[in-house]
């Protein structure tokens, strides 16, 4: 294992432990800075990391924007000292209500939302307007991925004029991700991320024409936001997200990128069923269980090791060194898919020059904090 992922004591580390190596995650947040150009230039996701200690990281190196998806991210944002807050989810139903819950408790923040349908957009509309605030609506933009979003034309036209002409709301600009994006060549994937950016640019332009005000265009993820950093357009905000942490995914997804895996799951050998294998306690209650069964982690230190089975609470490994491991002894395990991860543990443990010196909550794991 690399020694930057050195733990000097893990006695106080309770397996399946998520560790957090300070120097790696700092690491990462100042090489994000780099290719934005600027803090002031990035919007990013806290759906990587969840935690307010995170946050104020962000916060001390001039990051001032940020963006989630859910209101306990929001709440969570808010409460760490973010100013700036997009919720890049689509409110309906309750959601409605709490966004004007949280505008009224957090009235210093400049919080926005998004819609792509008229139905909500006119409830929001009305929920804001009686209860006497408003709030900005970003439009989502379609880019191909076909999850939300509407495509930029007439009937996009259509919808942020109504956004525009609500009583209650006031239009925010467009939201565009595109995490469909996942070309392992950089030129490819630029080119891909460019043919689509040239479609709302365009249609930017034409509601600007009309006299419709498009203030922010909020773009991408983690592997298209090196491709939108090098645009200089002022309206650019860029969202990146999974790179704060990164993950075994991501570097083999986008070798482009220059993120380090900045966490690892310590996991124990609990049992040695047979001469070839042995079983962690590294069940997908610990790690995220999005990536096929067999590789939703990396182990750095047993590269032929097959993962043959994976249950609630224990993973079971074939490698020819099995005989070399005993009930207790540990491994590090990077996982595949940090993001969600992240959610299935309460705190993480912090590591600094190979010492353990905290532990944060991930307050933001859960749906709801008090909204």
């Amino acid at each position: 294992m690399d020694a930057c992922y050195r733990i000097q004591d893990t006695s106080q580390i309770i397996s399946p432990g998520l560790v957090v190596f300070r120097e790696l995650l700092e690491a990462n947040l100042d090489t994000m800075i780099r290719i934005a150009g600027s803090p002031a230039r990035l919007r990013p996701h806290c759906k990587t990391h969840k935690m307010a200690q995170v946050t104020r990281l962000e916060l001390a190196r001039g990051i001032t924007k940020h963006k989630c998806a859910t209101f306990a991210e929001a709440e969570m944002l808010a409460g760490a000292g973010v100013k700036d807050i997009l919720l890049s989810y689509n409110v309906v139903g309750p959601n409605i209500r709490r966004a004007v819950e949280f505008v009224k408790k957090f009235p210093h923040v400049a919080f926005q939302v998004q819609a792509d349908h008229p139905r909500p957009v006119a409830e929001l509309g009305k929920a804001m307007a009686a209860a006497g605030t408003s709030v900005e609506v970003l439009l989502d933009v379609d880019v191909g991925q076909h999850r939300t979003g509407i495509p930029a034309g007439p009937q996009a036209r259509e919808l942020y004029q109504a956004i525009a002409g609500t009583p209650g709301l006031k239009a925010g600009g467009f939201h565009v991700y595109d995490g469909h994006q996942h070309q392992i060549s950089r030129e490819e994937r630029a080119v891909a991320v460019n043919t689509e950016w040239q479609r709302v640019v365009d249609f930017r332009n034409d509601l600007e024409s009309a006299g419709l005000k498009v203030p922010r265009i909020v773009c991408g993820g983690t592997g298209s936001f090196p491709v939108y950093a090098e645009k200089t357009d002022p309206a650019i905000e860029l969202s990146p997200g999974t790179c704060v942490f990164n993950d075994a995914g991501y570097t083999e997804n986008f070798p482009d990128l220059v993120f380090k895996p900045a966490t690892a799951i310590l996991t124990r050998v609990i049992s040695r069923p047979t001469d070839d294998r042995i079983t962690l306690d590294l069940g997908y209650k610990a790690v995220a269980s999005d990536p096929p069964a067999g590789k939703r982690v990396i182990i750095p230190d047993l590269p032929d090791a097959e993962q043959v089975l994976q249950n609630e609470e224990h993973l079971v490994v074939r490698t020819a060194r099995a005989g070399e491991y005993q009930p207790g002894d540990e491994l590090l395990a990077i996982p595949r898919h940090i993001c969600p991860s992240v959610a299935l543990h309460k705190q993480v443990f912090v590591v600094s020059q190979g010492a353990l010196v905290d532990r944060w909550d991930v307050v933001a794991r859960d749906r709801w904090l008090t909204i």
